[in-house]
């Protein structure tokens, strides 16, 4: 796109010459080369990449509630594996360390207060199994 108005490139590019009466002047090297348009098309890119990167990071909140009702649905499955397992008596460390790492981000916050309230409480269990069982 090119702009051919009072703060265009066409009349920024036009060398000019500048004199004083007086003290002395100052002119323009003919030697230096102006600078290159595609620099300046380089940081528009630039800066339009930002601004895509920028929106990615910004998350839907249908999606944040549906990534939190999926985290809450695997502690609990997480919890009923152990439930299992303690009734069956073969509690084993790769159920704790799942239990653990479902544990994650249960504490975030989804937008809902209704999911966030389950939420607290299911990370209030797993917490408390996570003691019983001595896992830190």
């Amino acid at each position: 796109m090119r702009i051919y108005g009072p703060n265009g490139s066409a009349l920024a590019a036009t060398p000019t010459t500048a004199r004083r009466t007086g003290g002395g002047s100052f002119t323009v090297s003919e030697q230096e080369a102006p600078r290159n348009p595609a620099t300046a098309g380089s940081l528009r890119a630039i800066s339009t990449v930002d601004a895509l990167i920028a929106l990615q990071g910004v998350e839907d909140p249908t999606e944040r509630k549906k990534r939190a009702v999926a985290k809450g649905r695997n502690a609990l499955d997480v919890l009923d594996t152990l439930k299992l397992g303690l009734l069956d008596g073969s509690v084993d460390q790769s159920t704790l360390a799942r239990l653990k790492v479902a544990s994650e981000g249960l504490a975030d916050t989804s937008g809902d207060v209704g999911l966030d309230l389950v939420l607290g409480e299911i990370d209030l269990r797993v917490a408390v199994e996570l003691a019983k069982a001595g896992v830190r």
